[in-house]
């Protein structure tokens, strides 16, 4: 099935029903952002050189944390 298929499907379908695919496509989603966000700030992602220049900033103290205000 290709995408201009899938499209025509959804239209079919009742409101109820496409408000459901909706929901499940969101939550599909979080949940795939929640494991990239996690494997990126888990040992040796790609976010951790980031975290680890941030963290060197704040004992610098060119920076604050968020929580500490200014």
């Amino acid at each position: 099935m290709d995408l201009t298929q899938i499209q025509h499907a959804i239209e079919t379908l009742s409101t109820e029903k496409q408000m459901a695919l909706l929901d499940w496509l969101t939550e599909r989603d979080r949940r795939q952002w929640d494991a990239e966000i996690e494997a990126d700030f888990s040992r040796g992602g790609a976010g951790m050189d980031l975290l680890d220049r941030v963290k060197a900033e704040i004992h610098r103290g060119e920076s604050v944390p968020m929580g500490n205000g200014r």
